[in-house]
């Protein structure tokens, strides 16, 4: 334990495994925090509930990395690795109003909640598919084998990247995650790799339109609105980013979460069987609060002096808000550290609050309560085939999220 005025250790991998007891002095102790991050750059970390709604609505917090303090150098420590270099910072996590408003307004065209619920059945066939790879075996690793691909070939499917392109997809978003574990400069090289894809595939497109998310952003931004190449690249990069790496962290973070609490687990295994999806609608839900994919919102620079929680905040300053300590914050959550699957006050933010609210959290939710039904449903018996305390967190500021999940089953 930490003696009362001495502030936890934070981004070890001891932190990374159970962060969630440092959040809790943090939000007692130092609820906005300064700190410095392992890239060195030095920022405030907001752990409350409130604060945090706060600072993720508020204006003079700017998404723009040009407001940030620091020199150049400081600046490409902050975002996705590469991205400055690829020419793909005009992306809805990188500005505001009015031009957030713009590319938004534009995005939504392609990304309504109906071409989500059109694509329901594609993801039920691909969460099949993979399960069907396994199945017969009797062992899996649910990152490699289902919760890494299954996301990958979504996003592809919804873009409208042809299937003989996806593999290379998957071998870039791989190096993605890694965060820093693969060799020097593999995300920036897999990054600019993907951005000339992207921008090869959109001027294609433009002679072919059909029914996918590429084409549906083109023929937005030829209604009267002003889309460019770049912008388009960027969007479909950003949208790729943000939702693989969310939703392999749904599913394993999830399954995870109910492997460790089997009573819970029993619970939602016989409402499913029973055909009852009340309990996996809410028990998406708490999954996202209790150990959600995101862990940090993206970055925030202060353009104005603000005060948050009662911490006065100079312009230039870096702010991250942490929504996994906010999330189990007892002033606004009942019993925070317990997992209930059928809790309904639940206004978690795990995809984020106001004008940046995840525009594609219908799309992650559709494959975490899809791959979490149906994984639960084919392979009842599911078990945790390690040490718990051999399994290992991805590095990484923003995401939460498991290298590896070993487990086993009953062959089917």
């Amino acid at each position: 334990m930490n003696a009362p005025n001495t502030a936890p250790e934070l981004f070890t991998w001891e932190f990374a495994t159970d962060p969630y007891p440092a959040y809790a002095w943090l939000r007692e102790h130092s609820p906005v925090h300064w700190t410095k991050l392992p890239s060195g750059v030095e920022a405030w970390l907001v752990t409350r509930y409130a604060d945090a709604r706060q600072a993720l609505a508020d204006g003079r917090l700017s998404k723009n990395p040009d407001h940030h303090a620091e020199d150049a150098q400081g600046k490409n420590r902050t975002g996705i690795p590469g991205e400055r270099s690829a020419n793909l910072m005009t992306h809805l996590l990188n500005i505001d109003p009015p031009d957030h408003t713009r590319l938004r307004r534009l995005v939504s065209k392609a990304f309504t909640p109906r071409r989500i619920a059109q694509f329901a059945p594609r993801v039920q066939e691909l969460t099949d598919g993979l399960i069907d790879r396994f199945a017969g075996s009797g062992e899996a690793d649910l990152i490699h084998d289902f919760a890494f691909p299954l996301p990958i070939y979504a996003i592809c499917d919804l873009l409208g990247v042809p299937a003989e392109d996806q593999d290379d997809f998957r071998d870039w978003a791989g190096m993605m995650i890694r965060h820093g574990g693969g060799p020097r400069g593999g995300v920036a090289r897999s990054v600019k790799k993907m951005r000339g894809y992207l921008a090869e595939l959109i001027h294609r497109k433009r002679d072919d339109l059909s029914d996918d998310l590429i084409s549906g952003l083109i023929r937005a931004s030829d209604h009267g609105e002003h889309l460019t190449e770049n912008e388009a690249a960027a969007m479909c990069f950003v949208l790729l980013f943000a939702g693989f790496e969310t939703t392999i962290n749904l599913i394993g973070n999830g399954v995870h979460t109910l492997l460790h609490h089997p009573a819970q687990r029993a619970l939602l295994q016989r409402a499913i069987e029973r055909g009852e999806h009340e309990l996996l609608d809410t028990g998406i839900e708490e999954l996202l609060r209790f150990d959600g994919p995101v862990e940090l919102a993206t970055w925030r620079f202060a353009t104005a002096p603000l005060t948050i929680g009662g911490q006065r905040i100079a312009p230039g300053d870096p702010v991250l808000v942490v929504l996994a300590a906010a999330d189990r914050d007892p002033a606004r959550f009942s019993e925070p550290d317990t997992l209930d699957l059928s809790r309904r006050d639940n206004p978690h933010l795990g995809y984020g609050h106001g004008i940046h609210y995840c525009l594609g959290a219908p799309l992650a939710r559709l494959e975490g309560r899809t791959a979490l039904e149906t994984l639960l449903r084919r392979l009842p018996d599911l078990r945790l085939a390690a040490d718990p305390a051999d399994l290992r967190w991805r590095g990484g500021l923003i995401m939460r999220g498991l290298r590896n999940l070993p487990v086993e089953f009953t062959p089917r």
